[in-house]
């Protein structure tokens, strides 16, 4: 059989990009990392703290799900409103009253998580440590995923405050003895430990700056919690609980 050279086979420890990369990596065996820093798995982390199962999806179907599952659903975040307060802003979701059940849509991070199968794990800055640390005692390949945006024309916009979280959680596994990494998950560890100031990084790199010039930097002020959160957001039955 001939070798698939992006599938990072007989690592332990990959990452890649988006969601081809998390098709492609994380197609075997093992467990999906999903990074989604500004703001959707920060968003999950608020949520399922407070309680709230959270449901992924993409924007297409958001609606027929939450109907489904008897959710409420997210909207966009400018078109929040009293009786609809539940949307991607983890300030938001951090002060909305909490239903049980959350239909969550974005474009990235919550469709990487909606497609994908086998074990799914929601990690951001605020819960690299304890992410890693519930990885630790699992013995199958990690897949972590950088959830990235999109440009206009719809292809990938690698983000530097995915990039970070992803390293995030790679630099707290490798401090617990996770590996063999692949050079995909060495390189991204390495911009993590060698940026200095990721609270900063995020703050001012080019997704911050879009938040706060729309009147969301609160948002941003949530995301760069290091480590605050212990909760690990599991995908099971469709839907994001604390394991």
């Amino acid at each position: 059989m001939t070798r698939d050279p992006w599938g990072q086979a007989g690592y332990g420890v990959r990452f890649d990009w988006g969601p081809a990369g998390a098709a492609r990596v994380g197609s075997h065996d093992g467990v999906l990392v999903v990074v989604d820093v500004l703001s959707f798995t920060t968003a999950v982390s608020v949520a399922v703290e407070r309680g709230i199962t959270v449901h992924p999806a993409s924007g297409q179907g958001a609606a027929r799900l939450a109907g489904e599952v008897g959710a409420a659903l997210a909207v966009d975040r400018d078109e929040v409103t009293e009786q609809h307060p539940w949307s991607l802003s983890p300030a938001a979701l951090r002060s909305a009253p909490a239903p049980a059940r959350l239909v969550l849509p974005s474009p990235n991070g919550s469709a990487i998580a909606s497609a994908a199968e086998g074990v799914v794990v929601a990690a951001c800055l605020r819960n690299a440590s304890a992410v890693a640390e519930w990885l630790g005692v699992r013995s199958e390949p990690v897949t972590v995923v950088a959830a990235g945006e999109r440009w206009p024309d719809g292809s990938l916009r690698p983000a530097l405050e995915d990039l970070l979280g992803a390293g995030a959680v790679l630099a707290a596994l490798a401090h617990r003895g996770g590996g063999p990494e692949s050079p995909e998950a060495r390189g991204a560890r390495a911009a993590y430990q060698g940026t200095g100031s990721v609270e900063e990084a995020v703050r001012r790199c080019a997704s911050g700056l879009e938040l706060r010039d729309r009147g969301f930097g609160e948002d941003v002020e949530i995301a760069v919690e290091g480590d605050v959160s212990r909760v690990v957001p599991v995908l099971a039955d469709g839907a994001f609980q604390p394991d």
